[in-house]
């Protein structure tokens, strides 16, 4: 499926290690002829890290997509009614996140985008980055994964004896992702082996 014309939110979330692992396949959108809405949780708009300034990423996001980044909740809500997604990604989805999404928590612009492009019946695709995803978060990681209108990016253990309940999808399979998702089809495998 071509993503010319298509209209993508891209919510990005509080997971640093794993931003540049994103910010290329936002590009590869955008080069496939997708519009690309930014919109960024409260995390990934005021934590800086060993992984860089908030601030950086922030005029990175806005650079790479051309638009300004949606930052409160107010400005994500017309993603429902008034300027509605085709898709909805959210990546990196931190297990923070994560939790809140699967219990329908909307307290960041990025769960609010996810809500409203729900409500409008368009899928919204999650690539995880969760240190817990098979520790306390995987009733999350699998409410969401019977949930209707969810997909996700194929993830696996990252380093499974270091970290063995940790899981995070392989980004570059975002845009696959998505083209599968607005047919409302799983991209399979969806649990692989990471090298």
């Amino acid at each position: 499926m071509s993503l010319k014309g298509k209209k993508i939110g891209f919510g990005i979330t509080g997971s640093h290690c794993t931003y540049e692992a994103v910010f290329p396949e936002i590009e590869k959108l955008i080069e496939a002829g997708a519009e690309v809405v930014p919109v960024a949780s409260y995390t990934f708009q005021n934590t800086d890290s060993k992984f860089g300034k908030a601030q950086d990423h922030m005029e990175r996001f806005k650079k790479i997509t051309g638009r300004d980044v949606i930052t409160t909740i107010p400005d994500a809500e017309p993603l429902g009614p008034i300027e509605p997604l085709d898709c909805m990604v959210l990546a990196p989805l931190t297990g923070n996140s994560m939790s809140r999404l699967a219990n329908a928590i909307t307290d960041t612009p990025v769960l609010m985008a996810a809500k409203a492009t729900i409500r409008n019946g368009n899928p919204v695709v999650l690539g995880i980055a969760t240190n817990d995803a098979l520790g306390l978060n995987g009733t999350n990681l699998m409410r969401l994964m019977s949930t209707k209108l969810m997909y996700f990016v194929p993830y696996g253990q990252d380093d499974p004896i270091k970290k063995p309940n940790s899981l995070v999808s392989d980004m570059t399979l975002i845009q696959d992702t998505i083209e599968h998702a607005l047919e409302f089809k799983q991209i399979q495998p969806v649990i692989i082996e990471r090298k």
